[in-house]
């Protein structure tokens, strides 16, 4: 099933999950605090969380951008459920095991995670990357914890005909052309960028090579083993995206049961960033059509 929605251009979402919290003062549970975790040994990530305690949960996991990416999409779903964001092992200068070098780990680690600290209903939301691992733990979830998905202009499948645009072979400064559908928007002034900062960026990307460089950015399993994929998943699309075409999110809707595709106008890579009103909307339709 396929649907558009209409956006209006809203830039970057304002408010989100500040990382630089370290404690969740006791008269406001709801806000953002971050803490670390080891749900396999060895390995240690670190959460950010938001929004009422108890209740239905929401996994939120960013692409190659980082956490900062999914802010929004965070504070979105704060307002009426628990949102557990992740800063993936690599990123952000967070330690990365030498084990830890596939999707798999990543989603082998998160299942844990949920498991051991008894989430229950849980509603997976990836971004990209983030999208391909929240598929690989739906396949992987025999346990029943996950009961919503959501895929934003995610990787992780092989699609013929629909090829995955190789970031490795672009320059920096090319990439928001393929991820943007008006780049001018998000351009950064190179002089306003730190030595910090492109150091930051090359070991991020260093971490999507490890993870996702060879297959480049898909599992050439994944795409048959989504059929046993039995829970409601929500498909969201920015048309203009160059990394991965509307097209190659259809054929990943498609394999999935309960796959719906919706489209976001005037959006590439990062729909949430470039439109976020209208992916917000999407996604409360779904919410309240799948939320018992």
């Amino acid at each position: 099933m396929a649907d558009t929605l209409n956006g209006t251009p809203n830039g970057t979402p304002n408010g989100g999950l500040n990382g630089g919290l370290d404690d969740t003062p006791d008269d406001n549970p709801t806000a953002p605090a971050t803490r670390t975790v080891r749900p396999l040994p060895g390995l240690p990530v670190t959460l950010t969380e938001s929004g009422p305690r108890g209740g239905r949960t929401a996994l939120v996991l960013h692409g190659g951008a980082g956490p900062d990416s999914v802010r929004g999409i965070a504070a979105h779903l704060a307002r009426r459920m628990r949102v557990v964001v992740p800063t993936h092992p690599g990123w952000n200068g967070t330690e990365r095991p030498d084990w830890f070098t596939g999707i798999g780990d990543m989603a082998a680690a998160y299942l844990d995670l949920l498991r051991d600290e008894g989430h229950r209903d849980v509603l997976v939301v990836g971004s990209s990357l983030g999208g391909w691992t929240g598929a690989e733990m739906a396949v992987r979830d025999e346990g029943g914890l996950i009961t919503g998905l959501v895929l934003v202009n995610s990787v992780g499948v092989a699609v013929p005909g629909e090829p995955i645009r190789d970031i490795f072979g672009l320059e920096p400064r090319e990439i928001p052309a393929y991820s943007f559908h008006d780049p001018a928007r998000f351009a950064v002034d190179p002089a306003t960028v730190t030595q910090e900062q492109v150091a930051a960026q090359k070991a991020n990307m260093a971490t999507v090579r490890a993870l996702a460089g060879d297959p480049y950015m898909h599992d050439p399993t994944l795409l048959d083993r989504l059929g046993r994929v039995r829970i409601p998943a929500l498909v969201l699309w920015g048309e203009s995206d160059r990394i991965v075409t509307p097209a190659y999110g259809r054929a990943l809707a498609a394999a999935l049961p309960g796959g719906r595709f919706v489209t976001v106008p005037e959006a590439g890579h990062v729909p949430h960033l470039e439109q976020p009103a209208a992916c917000f909307a999407a996604l409360d339709a779904y919410l309240n059509v799948t939320t018992a």
